[in-house]
């Protein structure tokens, strides 16, 4: 069995027909099922998520990418900062970047003022971090390799603004 094959099918539809799965993979379904039990048990399949256009509910909230401009750490580089960071449930990914700066975040709130406060008095104080650049979502259009749909009528992302 070909774990690349397996992964990249499980990550385009976790609940795909596992009878499915196995026969395209030229394996049996308890082969499929075992290999999968243990591609969790070594955190390769770290979760399933399900894509959600939140647009499309009555949830508030915004989503804000966070530039951080961070010191490395003696013996650790950015490693001690990111996982600190990390642990705020506001914290939707935390990713280290080469570049112009060192970590991009995504945090969600329920309100700018919310995500300007986090910004302010949980980030921005943080030891090692030098400096921060926010920058809120507008629109998604396309996530994680799914098209977001524009043909229900919403016509914002249409006109400059």
């Amino acid at each position: 069995m070909n774990d690349k094959k397996l992964l990249a099918a499980l990550e385009k539809n976790a609940f795909a027909d596992r009878k499915e799965l196995a026969a395209s993979l030229k394996c049996s379904a308890d082969e499929l099922n075992a290999r999968i039990a243990e591609l969790e048990a070594s955190k390769v399949i770290l979760g399933y998520n399900a894509m959600v256009d939140w647009d499309k509910t009555n949830r508030e909230y915004i989503t804000a990418m966070i530039e951080l401009k961070i010191t490395p750490m003696r013996g650790e580089g950015f490693d001690k900062v990111a996982r600190r960071i990390s642990k705020y449930p506001q914290v939707k990914s935390v990713s280290l970047m080469s570049g112009a700066y060192d970590v991009l975040l995504s945090i969600e709130g329920r309100t700018l003022t919310e995500v300007a406060l986090f910004v302010s008095q949980k980030l921005a104080p943080m030891e090692g971090v030098l400096s921060t650049a926010t920058h809120f979502v507008l629109k998604k259009y396309k996530d994680k390799g799914v098209n977001y749909d524009v043909s229900d009528g919403d016509m914002r992302g249409l006109y400059n603004i």
